[in-house]
C-alpha cells in the first residue's frame, strides 16, 4: 500500500513538472489548453485485477498494479490533446473508469497528510472497484496540490478530457476587466506569480483618422538642416545662435506678400545714406526672395544712383522709360519689354531704375503714378530712393504710395536733424502719414568718422519710441568707396545688418497690409 502511494505522489510530481515545463514554453495554438475549462469530476478508479494463481514465484503486488495502470492508461499527450492531428486520432472516452481521478460521491481526503486507510474500499488510491461508474458533475475535486484544506479551484489545468482544448488565438476577445491570457493551476502560479512571460494584456487599437488636415499634422517636422559656417558645418553640426538667427531673418524677408508692394526711403538731408541704403535693402530682399525687387531713383532730377549700381546692359534712364510708356502699357508687354530699360544687379538679384541725368526731364506727380503702376505689375517689391524736396510732387506721391518707411540716418546733427523735422511734418498730415511713422525703420549707416557719441545718446531713445525698430548697419569699406555697391564685395557684418533689415522691413509690411487703407 505505501509503495502504491508513493508511486502516486511520483506520478503527480512528474504531472506538475511537465505542466510547469509546457507553460513556460509556448506552444502552437493548436496544443494550447483551454484557459477556463469546465470543471470535471473524475470517475472512480477501475476495479483491481487479482494476479492469477500458479505454481511459480507470486510477483511483486506493487509491480503488478503498476503494469496494469500503464496498459490503461493512454500516453498523456495524446489523452490531453486527443484531436491532435500531429499525435493519435482523436478517441471516444472509454467507459472504465480513470484511475488517477478520484471518486465523485466523496471527495477524497489530502493524499499527503491522510494516513493509511484501515478500509481498503476508502482508499482512493486502492484497487478495490467502485461500487458504480461516477457520472461527471460539476462539483470539482479537492486538489492535492493547494496550499490549503480550504482551497477549492474552479477549474483544474491539468484535469484531463477527452474534448479538444480550445485555441486561444481563435477565442473572442475578452470582456474588459477581465485578465488576458490562459488561466494558471496553483501549482504553476508557485513558479510563475507574474503570469506567463510574454503574454501581457493586448494593447487597444486607437482609432485611425483620415482627415486630411490631421494626417498633415501627424507628419514630422523637418530636420533642421546642418550649419553652413565655420567650425559647425565641417562637423555637420547644428547651425549656432548667430546661424540660426540669420536663417529666420531670410525667411522673414522671403515673406509671400498677396499684392506689390512699396518700400519708400526718405531723409531730406543729403548725404545721409539714402541710395546705399535703398541699394543694401533692395539686394538682402533680391537675395533672400530669388529676384521680383526692383529699386527706383525717384529724384526729380539728377540722382547718383547711375554711379553706385553696375552699368550692365542698359544705358536707359526713367526719362527713355516714359517715352517709352504706351509702348509697355500695351496688354502684351512682358518684363523683358520693361527689363530693357533697367539695369540688372547679378550679386543682389534685383534690378535698377535711374533718374534723369538731364535738366529738362523733371519727373511729376503724373509720371511718377505712370511708373509706379508699370513697375506693380511686373514686380512684387518696389524699393523707391527719394530726392531732398519734400516739397516735390514726386516726393509726395511716393510717401502716398508707400507701405513702410525706412529713414536713413548717422549720427551726426544735420542728418538727425533733417529726420526729426520730416516726422513732424509728417505728423501733421492725417491718420495715414501717422501710420507710417508708427510702421518707420531707422537704419543707421555710419562712414567712417560719422559718429558722435552724445548724439546718438540723445536721440537713440527718441528714434526708438516714434519708429517700429532701429538698425545699425556697421562701417563698411566697399561703402565708403562711393563706388558701385556690389554684395558680394561686403563684409559679412554688413550683409548681416542688410539681411535684418530687410526682416524688418517685411514684418512691417505684413502689419500694414492686414490693416485696411
Amino acid at each position: 500500500m505505501t509503495d502504491s502511494h508513493n508511486s502516486g505522489q511520483h506520478k503527480d510530481r512528474e504531472a506538475a513538472a511537465a505542466e510547469v515545463r509546457r507553460m513556460w514554453q509556448p506552444t502552437p495554438s493548436w496544443t494550447q489548453p483551454d484557459p477556463n475549462p469546465a470543471p470535471t469530476t473524475p470517475p472512480p478508479p477501475p476495479p483491481a485485477q487479482k494476479p492469477p494463481v500458479s505454481s511459480q514465484a507470486t510477483p511483486d503486488p506493487d509491480e503488478v498494479e503498476e503494469e496494469a495502470v500503464e496498459e490503461e492508461q493512454p500516453d498523456a499527450l495524446s489523452q490531453e490533446f486527443p484531436g491532435d492531428s500531429w499525435s493519435q486520432p482523436a478517441e471516444t472516452p472509454k467507459a472504465n473508469p480513470d484511475p488517477w481521478k478520484q471518486p465523485a460521491a466523496e471527495p477524497a481526503a489530502d493524499a499527503w497528510t491522510k494516513q493509511p486507510a484501515e478500509d481498503p474500499a476508502a482508499d482512493a488510491w486502492s484497487n478495490q472497484p467502485a461500487a458504480e461508474p461516477a457520472a461527471r458533475t460539476k462539483e470539482p475535486a479537492a486538489d492535492p496540490w493547494s496550499k490549503s484544506a480550504g482551497y477549492e479551484p474552479t477549474g483544474e489545468a491539468w484535469t484531463r478530457s477527452s474534448e479538444p482544448a480550445g485555441d486561444p488565438w481563435t477565442q473572442p476577445a475578452q470582456e474588459p476587466g477581465q485578465p488576458a491570457g490562459p488561466q494558471l493551476s496553483p501549482a504553476a502560479q508557485h513558479f510563475f506569480p507574474q503570469g506567463i512571460p510574454g503574454q501581457g494584456a493586448p494593447q487597444q487599437d486607437r482609432p485611425v483618422s483620415y482627415r486630411a488636415d490631421e494626417l498633415l499634422q501627424a507628419l514630422p517636422l523637418p530636420r533642421e538642416a546642418p550649419a553652413e559656417k565655420g567650425v559647425r558645418s565641417v562637423l555637420r553640426l547644428r547651425p549656432g545662435t548667430s546661424e540660426r538667427l540669420e536663417r529666420i531673418a531670410r525667411a522673414t524677408a522671403a515673406t509671400a506678400f498677396r499684392r506689390p508692394v512699396t518700400v519708400t526711403i526718405a531723409n531730406p538731408k543729403g548725404g545721409s545714406g539714402k541710395t546705399p541704403t535703398t541699394l543694401l535693402l533692395a539686394g538682402a530682399l533680391g537675395q533672400a526672395r530669388g529676384g521680383g525687387v526692383v529699386a527706383w531713383d525717384n529724384n526729380e532730377l539728377r540722382g547718383n544712383m547711375h554711379l553706385r549700381t553696375h552699368d550692365t546692359n542698359s544705358r536707359s534712364t526713367v526719362t527713355d522709360l516714359l517715352q517709352a510708356m504706351q509702348m509697355l502699357t500695351q496688354p502684351d508687354a512682358r518684363l523683358g519689354d520693361v527689363g530693357a530699360y533697367l539695369r540688372h544687379q547679378v550679386s543682389g538679384q534685383y534690378d535698377v531704375l535711374t533718374s534723369a541725368t538731364t535738366t529738362y526731364a523733371q519727373i511729376e506727380a503724373k509720371d511718377f503714378d505712370q511708373i509706379h503702376r508699370l513697375l506693380s505689375r511686373f514686380y512684387k517689391v518696389l524699393v523707391i530712393d527719394t530726392g531732398n524736396n519734400e516739397g516735390s510732387s514726386n516726393w509726395r506721391e511716393a510717401m502716398k504710395a508707400s507701405d513702410v518707411l525706412v529713414i536713413p540716418i548717422k549720427w551726426k546733427s544735420l542728418s538727425c536733424a533733417a529726420a526729426v523735422q520730416m516726422l513732424e511734418e509728417l505728423d501733421h498730415q492725417g491718420p495715414d502719414a501717422q501710420r507710417l511713422i508708427r510702421r518707420a525703420v531707422i537704419a543707421v549707416s555710419n562712414g567712417p568718422g560719422d559718429v558722435n557719441k552724445e548724439v546718438e545718446k540723445q536721440l537713440r531713445p527718441y528714434f526708438e519710441s516714434r519708429a517700429a525698430a532701429v538698425v545699425d548697419i556697421p562701417t563698411d569699406p566697399h561703402i565708403a568707396a562711393e563706388g558701385p555697391l556690389d554684395h558680394s564685395a561686403l563684409q559679412p557684418a554688413t550683409r548681416r545688418a542688410a539681411l535684418e533689415l530687410a526682416a524688418k522691413v517685411a514684418e512691417q509690411i505684413t502689419i500694414a497690409l492686414n490693416v485696411p487703407r
